[in-house]
Formats: structure tokens, C-alpha cells, sequence
């Protein structure tokens, strides 16, 4: 449902803006995903703080990933043709801090610089750190505008909505579901009379598994697990802890049917592809409908009748923006919304024109969809993503393979126990976590579980097994992969499972690349399911750790830098999406 209001002055910000019936059109996710975890306390170390920023507020930094897949996580400066790519402000320039699912619109920047003579300058951002720019301030002094998927999460929190002054829609995707067309068949679908309640049924009698992104990092993901919550609990009005409630034992059956997660939309479709055995995606429709068009993926994309949750992708001008940057915002934004431009945003990126003059493009269905309701507070936010992750999805079990060779004695190793602490505190309940050093040979070998009785004993025991690692021996970086499949055994249908390695060098004992590639293509079709997530660090072998990737059907991963995105602690909360 198209959102056809032109811009929009900020209302003072409130505490959990209530919401009922319409709302501005909705959410998308980023190449990368930001971490978002309900915020229970302030008062912990800071690195506990970054992983548990709320769900909304990150939330309102939701990017899919469409077009962008590499640097799932951090951001990135385009520099404009006169070179200044160093972030100060210019005339005729506008800064602004972009969802990175917006890559796909950097040809219309041209276009609008020779329209209007004003340079859009994005640095695409992640949507954890783009939330904390705005929110802390720090966006006010880099920045002149935001350009997210959605700002309902965002105007949640009263920080982050009162730095907006104004925002306006110009492009709409809803919330679908792309399934393989001999699944609609044998389900005996009609695609355009299909509710939530049809497909929960159907996930319910085993007969429909799927794919989505992981709501604490996705925003298509947390759009995702809002429309199957207002769906399933018949809400009229703005989602209600008492709303979620009533849906839990539906939501926890619903979930049940998930087999693919992912903190980006590029990966999870990837992945999709290796799993025939996977019937559907849960994304937004632009997303499932472009991989139809660049990929072929031939999926009957599915608005469920009973509503959606509409990503409205508002361009927004910060409050601090100087009068000048303000009223070039408001140029490009005529501009994008434009008849004309609509027709080409739509036909390019096939999300949806907002404005009435401009037909959606001819995969788009013209039948509008009622809008469900949001949640009405910061709290009923939380709490809904809250209960996704410690109750309601499946749980989590993973090998950490770690190289503790020789090679990592000293700095490198200090930073390997680090990174492992600071990863304890965003573990969930229900989890398993195995870490499994390895030297010439693998050394012991410890799993822990994350008991909801109590919580903290498994965090704490990972903590203690990370401080007593010790570096000696070479490096059999394939003899321990083969280790860890070993050790997740053939059960994983009742997890997510999946390997993360993480090697400072290159593979110097035990088996081959050839024999781990033999290995690995022997195993059974359910066990092959199981990706494995290198990460560069130190002297590794990038094409090494590429090749494992590629193989396996996960994703390589940057912890190169000293610290932030990039490091080996940034890497490894990347990784926590797709776990």
C-alpha cells in the first residue's frame, strides 16, 4: 500500500508513539544487519551495550540487502566527483548517512545532480552503527540527512526522533513471501487470497519450511516477525504486549518451520538456492521480486491478504542541518518524487511508487494490502524480539574451530580471548556453543549450553575456557573443520548450526584442502547443510579461507583491523546473524 503523502514536519518526540490502524509505510534490511538486542540495563560494560542496543533502534536503521552483500557490516564514504570524500559540508551538496540496501539507487544520484545541481554524498552505514550515530548525536556533525528503510523504530525512541525534523516517503516495499511455485501447487494456494493463518497452518502440518533474515540484525527480518505477530494475534490495533502473548504458542509453531537465518538479505538468498529442500523466503517483496528478474529464481511472491508491514524508505533531515542543506533536501525529495523519477525508482528497484500519478512496475500487483498494526511502544518491541530469540525460534548451536598454533602467542591470542568474552554477553537462551581449539591436532574440546534457568552459568564457563587457551603447535585448519562436522553430528533439522574458523595462518599439518573437499562432499545431504564462517585474521590465506566458504556455503568474514567493524570482535558479532 502506497504511501502517497508528500513530506512531513517531526512530531514531538514521544516515549512510544501510539499507533493504530495505517501507519507510514514500513522497513528493509542491510548487507551486513546491524546487532540489535532489547535493552534491559545501560548499566554494563560497553561492548554488552553495543550488542543489546534496542531492537528499535536499530530497527530503524533496517537495510536489506538486496544489491549489497560485501561488508555486511560497516559502512562506507562514496566519494563525489570533485574529490571530497572527507566528509565536511559543501554547497549544493547533501551528506547523507544511507541504508546500504540504497546502493541500488546510485545511478538516480547522477540523474538528480544534473537535475537539480545538488550531489547526494552517501556513506552507507550498518544499521547498528547508523542508529547510534543518530541517536548519539554524532550523525548531527557528519550528516545533513538519513535515509533509511523506516523510521518507526527510530521515532520510538525519543533521542533518536527528536535529531529528525522532517521526512518523506519516496519508494514502498511490503513484506512477502517468494515460494517455489510446485510448493504453491502441492499446497493447492491461491496466491492472492493466502493469509498468515494459511501459511502458519501450513508450516504447522510440516508441509512449508523457509528462509528469513534474523530479526535482531535485519530489518526485513524484524519487519518479518512483526507481520507474523499482528497476523497471527488479530491485532486491530497497535501490537500490545498482551497481543504477542496471545500469539506465542502460534509464533512458536510458526518459527518451528524456519530453516534459513541470516543478518543479510544477499546471504540468505545464496543460501536459498543450496537448499532445494527449503520452500520459501519471507523478505520484502521488492527483494524476492528482484531475484526473480537478476537471478531467475522463478518464486510466486505472496502478499498475505490479511496485511503486511510496508517499508517507506523516508528521506530525512537532520535537525542540526544548516537552513541551506534543509532546503536541498527538500529539492531532492520533490525530485525523487516526481513523476517521472517514480517510474524509474519503481522499474529499477520494483519497489513501489507513493505517488498516485506513477504506475508500479508490471511485476508489482496493483491490489493493496490493509497496513498491520506496529507495535504501539518501545517496550512491546523489545519484548516481541525478545522472545524471537530466546523463545520462539530455534536455537542456535555452533563450533568455534580457533587456531591456537604457535603463530597466535602473544597480542594475537589476547585478542582471540577478548573477542570471545565480549561475545558471551549476546549468547541466547537454549544455545549451544562449542569451542574447539586446535594446534597440529584439535586440543579439548568444551560445549556449553545456555540454560534459561540460568543463564549466566554457560557465558561464564565460555569466559574461563577463553581465558586458559594457550598457543603452541602448527596449523591443521581442515582436520579440525572435518572435527567440528563430526562434532555437530547429523541432527540439523533442530537447530541452526554452523562452523565459524577463525585462523591466523595458513593450513601446515593434518589434511589437505583435497581431502577436507572429499570429506565434505561425502557427507549427507542434511549434514552439508551446515556453512562455515572463516575469518580473516592475521597472515591468513584470504583465497584459502574464500575457497572454504564457497564450499561450504557460508560467508568469509573481515577481522583484520584493530578494532570496530573489521576486527575479530566486530567479525565475530557479524557472524551472530546467521547463527
Amino acid at each position: 500500500m502506497s504511501d502517497r503523502r508528500g513530506p512531513r514536519p517531526r512530531p514531538a518526540p514521544t516515549s512510544g508513539l501510539p499507533r493504530t490502524g495505517r501507519r507510514p509505510a514500513h522497513p528493509s534490511d542491510r548487507p551486513g544487519g546491524g546487532r540489535w538486542r532489547a535493552r534491559t540495563s545501560d548499566r554494563r560494560p560497553d561492548h554488552a551495550r553495543r550488542r543489546t542496543l534496542v531492537p528499535l533502534l536499530a530497527l530503524a536503521l533496517l537495510l536489506p540487502l538486496v544489491a549489497c552483500t560485501a561488508g555486511d557490516r560497516g559502512g562506507g564514504r562514496d566519494s563525489a566527483k570533485d574529490g571530497s570524500g572527507d566528509g565536511r559540508a559543501r554547497a549544493n551538496t547533501v551528506r547523507v548517512l544511507a541504508s546500504s540496501e540504497l546502493v541500488d539507487m546510485k545511478p538516480l544520484f547522477e540523474q538528480a545532480r544534473k537535475a537539480t545541481g545538488i550531489t547526494v554524498r552517501p556513506t552507507w552505514a550498518g544499521t547498528l552503527d547508523a542508529v547510534e550515530q543518530v541517536a548519539s548525536g554524532t550523525a548531527d556533525r557528519a550528516f545533513d540527512a538519513v535515509w533509511l528503510s523506516s523510521n518507526d523504530y527510530l521515532r520510538l525512541d525519543p533521542e533518536a526522533a527528536r535529531r529528525i525534523a522532517s521526512e518523506t516517503p519516496l519508494m514502498a516495499s511490503p513484506v512477502a513471501l517468494g515460494v517455489r511455485p510446485a510448493t504453491v501447487r502441492r499446497l493447492g494456494w491461491d496466491p492472492r487470497a493466502v493469509s498468515w493463518a494459511q501459511v502458519h497452518r501450513a508450516v504447522e502440518a510440516g508441509d512449508l519450511t523457509y528462509g528469513m533474515t534474523d530479526p535482531s540484525r535485519s530489518n526485513s527480518g524484524f519487519a518479518a516477525l512483526v507481520s507474523v505477530a499482528s497476523g497471527l494475534s488479530g491485532a486491530q490495533a497497535a501490537l500490545t504486549d498482551a497481543d504477542v502473548r496471545r500469539a506465542s504458542p502460534r509464533l512458536k509453531e510458526f518459527f518451528a518451520g524456519q530453516r534459513l537465518t541470516s543478518g543479510s538479505s544477499g546471504w540468505l538468498a545464496s543460501a536459498y538456492t543450496r537448499r532445494p529442500t527449503v520452500d520459501a523466503l519471507i523478505n520484502y517483496e521488492s527483494v524476492l521480486l528482484s531475484l526473480n528478474r537478476d537471478d531467475g529464481a522463478g518464486l510466486t511472491v505472496i502478499r498475505p491478504r490479511d496485511g503486511v508491514v510496508t517499508a517507506d524508505y523516508p528521506l530525512s533531515a537532520l535537525a542540526s542541518a544548516t537552513p541551506e542543506a534543509r532546503d536541498a533536501v527538500r529539492t531532492l525529495t520533490e525530485h525523487f518524487r516526481s513523476t517521472g523519477v517514480q517510474r524509474e525508482i519503481t522499474a529499477r528497484t520494483l519497489r513501489r511508487p507513493v505517488v498516485a500519478a506513477a504506475r508500479p512496475a508490471d511485476p508489482l500487483s496493483p491490489e493493496q494490502r490493509r497496513e498491520l498494526p506496529f507495535p504501539g511502544s518501545r517496550s512491546v518491541a523489545d519484548g516481541l524480539l525478545s522472545s524471537y530469540e530466546h523463545r520462539l525460534r530455534r536455537p542456535s548451536r555452533t563450533v568455534y574451530v580457533l587456531d591456537t598454533s604457535g603463530s597466535m602467542e602473544g597480542r594475537r591470542l589476547a585478542q582471540l580471548t577478548s573477542a570471545l568474552t565480549g561475545l558471551t554477553g549476546d549468547f541466547r537462551q537454549r544455545e549451544e556453543v562449542t569451542l574447539l581449539p586446535f594446534g597440529s591436532t584439535v586440543k579439548r574440546v568444551r560445549t556449553h549450553t545456555v540454560d534459561p534457568a540460568d543463564p549466566q552459568a554457560a557465558p561464564a564457563a565460555i569466559r574461563a575456557d577463553a581465558a586458559a587457551l594457550t598457543a603452541e603447535g602448527d596449523t591443521a585448519i581442515y582436520s579440525s573443520l572435518a572435527a567440528a562436522y563430526d562434532r555437530l553430528g547429523p541432527d540439523t533439522e533442530s537447530a541452526f548450526t554452523s562452523i565459524v574458523l577463525m585462523t591466523d595462518g595458513e593450513n601446515t599439518a593434518g589434511r589437505s584442502a583435497a581431502e577436507f573437499a572429499a570429506f565434505y562432499r561425502a557427507l549427507p545431504e542434511a549434514r552439508r547443510a551446515t556453512p562455515v564462517f572463516p575469518v580473516v585474521f592475521g597472515d591468513s590465506d584470504r583465497s584459502e579461507l574464500e575457497s572454504i566458504a564457497a564450499l561450504t556455503g557460508g560467508r568469509l568474514f573481515d577481522g583484520t583491523k584493530e578494532e570496530g567493524p573489521g576486527s575479530l570482535d566486530g567479525a565475530f558479532e557479524e557472524i551472530r546473524g546467521y547463527q
